[in-house]
């Protein structure tokens, strides 16, 4: 989920020979858009439905939609059983207490069920080893381009292989939030084309999927460019994608690679492809080759956010600096400097053995969309916090001995800001709890009572 909502389909291509036609085959395609948290769900109903749509076309959308309109509303914690075209996907949504390191929840029963439900152990999560297989040896390079915001071209050699290594991309640095854009799927037709391509000005921070290796050419100038060769077999492991100059960068049948002259500021892990290689050899399920895998990039976001966390809970006032009748006081500024020297006792070494120059790679991430997303999420969330503390302190105070040497207009301006604070409370955007929102509409009651009866009726609802 593109500060914005990214969508990207999901795409199933039918080829039929035909010698009519000049490129000697007839191409069908299904695209479906797809929010990410879903994405599986969604492949899961592109893969039951494109076969039967190929054949019947428009009446078996229609039919699926009206199936899929009778599904149930997805609540958080809560498995469901989502019948459509004669199959029954049993599915788990996930909710906040799930944690992402532990392993898929367990199902429904199946007993009553018939057919037998297909059972997804996701909704939302994709098979990230499956995804990375040939990019293994440089995950972790891969994470620092999309920690720092760096224009990536992915080409693939299907919709499908190109819309899952660009979701597998935008979600490795989860629990941080991806804030760049994303095209899982882009072709030469997107209205964008001119402007993702044009040479005048640097590319955007943008992930790209492709198939068409007219890219190749026309993205030369992009700093990293990912060539992913035809899928192997599911027991093998594929040959690793080299890295190499993007000047080698110049044929449309360039061979696969990752096309980059980035250094990283982190050194690479090696444990962690040791131990993916020995999963390999004793047939290891994929499921828990991905659970090492995100566990891994979990850990490695987590170890960079941490000291970030701390640093910004520094910059909240104190509570006791929160007096009822006064404005607020505002959150410190974020300084960069003394957050980098904060990181000699607190920084990402406490937490991750992996060395490096961690230093140089926040400096870069403080240029970066993520950095701007995560600090105003964060400071959003301190300020509604900060509001919600004053409004306990108000709530707290006597309102009565306040109300004795205040005018009429300082008495409706508190009525005004109380209902105003009351209205956002209740819209579940202030942290309050239920006993201070009904204390503060008996204060609203209290002062409306004071007032003149002129006054009451205008400030009293109809």
């Amino acid at each position: 989920m593109t500060g914005t909502v990214t969508v990207g389909p999901l795409c199933l291509c039918r080829q039929v020979k035909d010698s009519s036609v000049k490129r000697g085959y007839f191409q069908k395609s299904l695209v479906l858009v797809s929010r990410l948290p879903f994405v599986r769900l969604f492949q899961a109903l592109l893969s039951l439905v494109a076969p039967e749509y190929f054949d019947k076309l428009a009446p078996c959308l229609e039919a699926v939609c009206s199936e899929v309109d009778q599904w149930p509303a997805p609540v958080p914690g809560q498995t469901l059983n989502l019948p459509v075209m004669g199959v029954v996907l049993q599915v788990h949504i996930p909710s906040s207490a799930d944690k992402p390191e532990s392993g898929p929840p367990k199902q429904c029963s199946h007993k009553n069920l018939l057919p037998a439900p297909v059972v997804l152990t996701s909704v939302h999560e994709l098979d990230l080893f499956r995804c990375f297989r040939p990019v293994l040896a440089h995950v972790q390079l891969l994470w620092e381009l999309m920690l720092l915001g760096e224009p990536l071209l992915v080409l693939a050699p299907s919709p499908a292989v190109s819309s899952e290594m660009v979701l597998a991309l935008t979600s490795c640095l989860q629990p941080l939030k991806f804030c760049c854009d994303y095209r899982p799927y882009f072709t030469i037709h997107d209205s964008e084309f001119k402007e993702f391509t044009t040479r005048t000005q640097a590319p955007p921070s943008v992930v790209l999927g492709v198939t068409n290796p007219f890219f190749i050419k026309t993205l030369q100038h992009w700093p990293h460019v990912l060539r992913i060769g035809e899928p192997k077999m599911p027991g093998d492991l594929p040959k690793q994608v080299k890295l190499k100059k993007p000047s080698r960068l110049k044929t449309l049948d360039t061979k696969p690679g990752l096309y980059t002259a980035y250094t990283t500021y982190l050194h690479r892990d090696k444990a962690l492809l040791r131990r993916l290689l020995k999963g390999l050899q004793k047939k290891r399920p994929s499921d828990m080759q991905t659970a090492v895998l995100r566990r891994h990039l979990l850990e490695l976001t987590q170890s960079f956010i941490i000291p970030l966390e701390h640093y910004m809970a520094s910059l909240m006032p104190l509570q006791k600096s929160i007096t009822p009748w006064k404005t607020p006081p505002q959150i410190h500024p974020f300084c960069q400097d003394d957050f980098l020297r904060s990181l000699e006792h607190s920084g990402p070494q406490l937490t991750c053995l992996i060395k490096g120059d961690w230093l140089g790679l926040y400096r870069r991430f403080f240029k970066s969309p993520h950095f701007d997303g995560w600090y105003r999420q964060r400071h959003k969330e301190m300020a509604q916090k900060l509001e919600a503390l004053h409004l306990e302190a108000i709530c707290e105070a006597n309102i009565e001995i306040w109300m004795k040497d205040k005018s009429e207009v300082e008495v409706v301006d508190l009525v005004l800001k109380l209902r105003e604070r009351l209205v956002r409370a209740q819209g579940h955007q202030l942290p309050v709890k239920e006993a201070t929102l009904k204390r503060a509409r008996l204060y609203i009651e209290t002062v409306i009572g004071s007032l003149p009866k002129d006054l009451q009726v205008l400030l009293c609802p109809p």
